[in-house]
């Protein structure tokens, strides 16, 4: 990640300093239109979040259990994440956005109904997730395509850091808001209103005028393909750029060590920090308002340093802070801790989606952030079971967060020498071209 005389940290902090002198403008209606629909849609997701693994955890009373659900979310990335991919880039994306909000919200309502006939059981719950998440790979790709066509390039970081803390700011209400409920309003209830958030957020998009595919639209026609090659041409785009292809190789190894720690929340709650529901819901909006904090100061936080720093110490301080967690063992350390965690883990990613967005071509977009959520997030079920194993071998709930928190700071030191710290200088290229 050109031979010089200055060093690759000295090239990143000037990349971005160059990116975010730049005086922001304006978001614009159309930003905060598909912003306001997000923060209600990911409200209404928030009470998912919450009601499914606790669903999960009354009907198994397990860690296995637990892991399944997880396995259900992310074994769609692995079976089809490409091909979905590719078809994001073949087809109008903001309505295939509306399309996908109508189906998961169709498709959510199927466990509220089954719970009130008194037919549900977990393998349907699995179901359910893994067409929730297969849905939600078509959205996502569309959305990382959304955001540049929204925002001129120099509020990509600012936009971001928002649309990011969206997608857990109604979890910091959520959460808390659902453990609250649940004694007054059946986990029925709380589902059928995440159904609803996904019909308003498919009505938010059917108002907004500006079209996601105008970077697409502006690379002239392109030549007919298939499928299969616009899969192989994506892969092979990401191989060949050095940043890129360490950014997916590294962001897999920490979802398989890491992947335990979201899928068994619950579990860690209810046996480690002894609480009950309303204590298990405080403790999802704790990660929830660290995501919000951190990702509202991701623009100033990128003004005052480089992006290795931002990418991997961050990841650094996110690991550290469960394996603090994991030691202290205390209800509010934990709330804290978990909040760090949660809060540093995003802006990870705040960063890595600032870069494919910047140096990707458009055409391409759909395809590249298809190919790093399966290399990324393919590893999140096997590392979800291998945990919940060791969790059943071990009987030790927290040992297993200390050592999973350990190895994401140790992950990320040693890509510290990898091609991820010229990632700002790809940055700087792709911006010195836009502007000539």
């Amino acid at each position: 990640m050109p031979s010089t005389s200055v060093s690759p940290m000295a090239e990143a902090v000037g990349a971005i300093e160059g990116v975010n002198k730049a005086k922001p403008s304006k978001l614009g209606r159309d930003f905060w239109l598909y912003f306001s629909g997000q923060l209600t849609s990911q409200l209404g997701s928030s009470f998912t979040m919450f009601v499914l693994p606790l669903l999960v955890y009354r009907l198994t009373k397990s860690s296995m259990g637990l892991a399944y659900t997880t396995v259900a979310e992310f074994v769609p990335y692995l079976l089809f994440g490409l091909v979905l991919g590719a078809l994001v880039d073949r087809l109008p994306r903001r309505q295939l956005m509306m399309a996908t909000d109508i189906a998961r919200g169709l498709v959510l309502l199927a466990l509220p109904l089954l719970q009130l006939t008194g037919y549900l059981r977990v393998w349907e719950i699995y179901v359910v997730a893994f067409l929730q998440s297969s849905l939600g790979i078509l959205f996502n790709c569309g959305e990382f395509a959304a955001i540049p066509s929204l925002v001129d390039q120099t509020n990509l970081v600012a936009a971001n850091g928002r649309i990011m803390a969206t997608n857990s700011a109604g979890a910091v209400v959520g959460p808390a808001l659902a453990g609250v409920l649940v004694p007054f309003i059946s986990m029925s209830g709380l589902l059928i209103t995440d159904a609803c958030t996904f019909f308003l957020s498919a009505l938010t998009l059917a108002l907004i005028h500006r079209s996601f595919d105008a970077g697409k639209e502006g690379e002239g026609p392109q030549e007919k393909t298939t499928i299969r090659s616009d899969v192989k041409e994506g892969l092979a785009y990401v191989w060949a750029n050095p940043v890129l292809r360490s950014i997916s190789i590294m962001m897999a190894l920490v979802n398989f060590v890491g992947a335990t720690e979201g899928s068994q929340l619950v579990l860690y709650a209810k046996s480690v920090l002894h609480t009950g529901d309303v204590g298990t819901a405080m403790l999802f909006a704790a990660g929830a308002a660290g995501v919000v904090i951190v990702g509202l100061a991701a623009a100033p936080i990128r003004r005052q340093f480089s992006f290795v720093v931002c990418c991997l110490g961050t990841l650094v301080i996110s690991g550290l802070a469960v394996s603090l967690m994991a030691v202290i063992g205390t209800f509010p350390a934990a709330m804290i801790l978990w909040g760090v965690s949660a809060g540093f883990g995003l802006f990870l990613n705040i960063n890595t989606s600032t870069l494919r967005q910047t140096i990707v071509p458009a055409r391409l977009y759909g395809r590249v952030i298809s190919v790093a959520g399966v290399v990324a997030w393919s590893a999140i079920p096997l590392g979800a079971l291998a945990g919940a194993a060791a969790i059943r071998i071990t009987g030790n709930v927290a040992g297993v967060y200390f050592v999973t928190g350990l190895l994401t700071a140790l992950i990320a030191i040693a890509f510290s020498f990898s091609p991820i710290r010229q990632g700002g200088r790809y940055m700087d290229e792709a911006n010195q071209r836009s502007e000539t």
